[in-house]
């Protein structure tokens, strides 16, 4: 049986206890384990070829670390084994490996794959056609409307949508994409124990029933600073391309742009105001080549989903359509932060008009009140 099987109730005898014991011992590491699964073809054979053997491929401190099993690894295979049979119909979980049948082949194509990860929710999820949406996780509240407006666009057009479960955009992606039938998949940088952060609890159960949540880290991990670029990897390489929403310059979401173009995939970014900063990334991305969208139909068309494309765009005239009759603020407002003073000038209205207006429209959820007496309009989308 492979080792991505769904568990129910006790764990079958399969080969995911090796799997854990070779990438979970200490000092041994991603790239020496591939040098020793090429040597010797499995994680059971690598175990059992004797240290003398292994010395032939890696170094003799890796080779003799995994002679012994430390108390700790093995506490480890206790953990997950009751983790796999604690398993249920509505949440099951798995075990994937390099070879498994489940494993992505979009995963296959990039430079450092991972071994093995850890997976919660519908495991079909990792055959479907996937876009990555990422931004700041100090997003604005255009930019998560954006992030949510799009999600949704793309899950509906059948594309499942792949973020890391962090504050801000993330957030907003995963929840859009959860309105749509192709769903969701959080690649976390903890193990699948843990929530991080703890405010996104809900939402990540959510996904495990809905979607998939999907972990390289053992059990355990905590939610450490280094964990997460290395999970921005698998965002990226699952992904037929990347969309970055809100990003400063130095936001981790342009890792995660990085390592899209590095593997040959399409990168987007959604132009903003010039004068804030968490537009900076995605114009920076822009002139590097990204390109730039307005709409779910502009991804759709960069990754060869043209029929669909065409579908999301008549969906999405339609909606500006009925936009068409609004309010005269919103509209003198448009999509840029604005001051009273340039609302006064737009409208003809009193300052005093306009301040109890803008609340009103502040307490509908449609307008957003910004640091230095700024205002900007929310989408409802």
């Amino acid at each position: 049986m492979g080792a991505s099987s769904a568990f129910h109730g006790a764990a079958p005898i399969d080969d995911w206890a090796d799997w854990v014991r070779l990438t979970e011992t200490p000092g041994v590491g991603r790239e020496a384990a591939r040098r020793l699964l090429a040597a010797f073809g499995s994680p059971r054979a690598v175990l059992q070829a004797g240290s003398a053997a292994r010395r032939q491929v890696v170094a003799p401190s890796i080779a003799e670390a995994l002679e012994a099993l430390p108390d700790e690894l093995a506490d480890l295979l206790v953990t997950t084994r009751r983790w796999l049979a604690a398993a249920s119909a509505e949440v099951p979980r798995h075990i994937v490996t390099l070879g498994d049948s489940h494993y992505p082949a979009a995963l296959l194509q990039t430079a450092d794959p991972p071994l093995m990860f850890y997976a919660e929710g519908r495991i079909e999820q990792l055959a479907a056609p996937c876009v990555a949406i990422v931004g700041s996780r100090q997003a604005t509240p255009a930019g998560l409307a954006n992030a949510k407006a799009f999600a949704r666009a793309l899950s509906e057009a059948g594309m499942t949508v792949v973020s890391g479960l962090a504050q801000g955009i993330d957030g907003a992606a995963h929840e859009g994409a959860l309105q749509g039938p192709a769903s969701t998949i959080a690649v976390v940088g903890t193990g699948l124990d843990q929530v991080f952060p703890k405010r996104h609890a809900a939402l990540a159960a959510r996904i495990g029933v809905e979607g998939l949540v999907l972990s390289e880290y053992a059990l355990g991990m905590p939610p450490l600073p280094h964990n997460f670029p290395q999970r921005n990897r698998i965002i990226a390489g699952l992904s037929r391309g990347t969309l970055v929403v809100e990003a400063a310059l130095q936001s981790g979401s342009l890792i995660s742009a990085r390592l899209a173009s590095e593997a040959g995939r399409e990168v987007f970014a959604i132009p903003g105001s010039i004068h804030s900063p968490q537009s900076r990334g995605c114009h920076g991305l822009i002139k590097q080549g990204a390109k730039l969208v307005e709409s779910a139909a502009d991804v759709l068309e960069e990754i060869q989903f043209p029929q669909r494309a065409a579908a999301v765009a008549d969906t999405e005239v339609g909606a500006h359509a009925d936009a068409a009759v609004e309010d005269a603020v919103l509209a003198a407002l448009g999509f840029e932060p604005a001051n009273l003073d340039a609302l006064v000038a737009r409208t003809g209205w009193s300052a005093q008009q306009l301040n109890i207006h803008l609340l009103e429209l502040e307490l509908e959820g449609r307008v957003s009140r910004l640091p230095g007496q700024l205002f900007q309009r929310v989408s409802t989308g």
